[in-house]
């Protein structure tokens, strides 16, 4: 099973994974709530959707948002 995207990619993007996963999870829970209509025309699931934007630097993990 192939992960998109790479975790140990993701992981360089904060400053720990504990910050990782709580960021991740905080975007997924926005994006349920604010924008469901962008995730079914993407046809993802709100975390992969936040992991996905993670990568691609759109939003910036800070430990002391968490």
């Amino acid at each position: 099973m192939m992960i998109d995207p790479p975790i140990d990619k993701l992981i360089k993007k904060a400053e720990c994974r504990y910050a990782l996963v709580c960021g991740v999870a905080k975007r997924a829970r926005q994006l349920d709530s604010q924008y469901p209509e962008l995730l079914r025309e993407a046809g993802m699931k709100s975390i992969s959707y936040a992991a996905k934007e993670v990568y691609e630097d759109k939003i910036i993990i800070r430990s002391e948002n968490i």
